[in-house]
């Protein structure tokens, strides 16, 4: 039987090579008797073996040495561990989900579900300035969130922790289906990030700008751009698509 639980990760890694995770981390958010999400005990974090040096740049973020991962297991003998747990999950979350899914792939999680809590916050709360993992806390300033527990950022755990607190949060405003649906898709920014209309919603530019803007480099500001055309009924609806991310359920 799954549980009623998603279970929060969070990865660092030795910097630049397709196999080079050195700590995973993870927190569970579950489903309590009256169907409110909670944080609850579970949590933790491994130190892997990245199978190279930890580069300078690396280390000077998230303090992870040679000497701390020597003699750890490799990723592939780590990760089922953590990302199929005994009882299975709902899906797995992340901040920036794409980043842990490159390192977590489908062969390792059994095809689980993601949640891109980044993605979220951009739809849950666009009201906000800025929407990365530690400016969210303290704009927000979660309740329940004790400040030790999420220190020092940008280790596994404690990143974790703060994400499932976000996620908490989301999953008591939101369906499971909505947050899931919101991270198939591009991120939906609330304003635009560059150019002679920075910081103007979506609302704000004219129709010619938003038509230069749907041809952007950037994925989520042409579909951001996209959006806004399709609200104000200029630009035609995509046709339905399949799930991107395959079901366990």
């Amino acid at each position: 039987m799954i549980h009623e639980r998603i279970r929060v990760i969070d990865l660092e890694t030795a910097g630049g090579g397709p196999h080079d995770v050195c700590e995973i981390g993870w927190q569970d958010v579950a489903r309590d008797a009256v169907g409110h999400w909670q944080i609850n005990e579970e949590r933790g974090s491994l130190f892997v073996d990245p199978g190279r040096t930890i580069s300078a740049d690396t280390m000077a973020v998230h303090h992870i040495r040679d000497i701390d991962v020597a003699g750890a297991p490799f990723w592939k003998r780590v990760a089922p561990s953590v990302l199929r747990p005994e009882g299975g999950v709902l899906a797995l979350a992340a901040h920036r989900a794409s980043f842990e899914m490159r390192y977590c792939s489908s062969s390792l999680t059994g095809g689980a579900r993601w949640i891109c809590t980044w993605k979220c916050a951009l739809r849950l709360w666009p009201h906000l300035t800025r929407f990365s993992n530690q400016m969210l806390r303290y704009q927000r300033m979660p309740v329940g969130l004790v400040h030790e527990l999420g220190l020092p950022a940008h280790r596994a755990m404690p990143d974790a922790y703060v994400t499932a607190h976000h996620l908490r949060d989301m999953l008591n405003e939101a369906s499971l289906d909505q947050l899931l649906l919101w991270s198939g898709e591009p991120g939906l920014l609330p304003r635009v990030p560059s150019g002679a209309d920075r910081g103007k919603s979506w609302d704000q530019i004219t129709e010619a700008a938003l038509r230069n803007l749907a041809l952007d480099r950037d994925i989520e500001i042409r579909f951001s751009a996209e959006t806004e055309l399709r609200r104000r009924g200029e630009l035609q609806s995509p046709k339905p698509s399949k799930p991107i991310q395959p079901s366990l359920l």
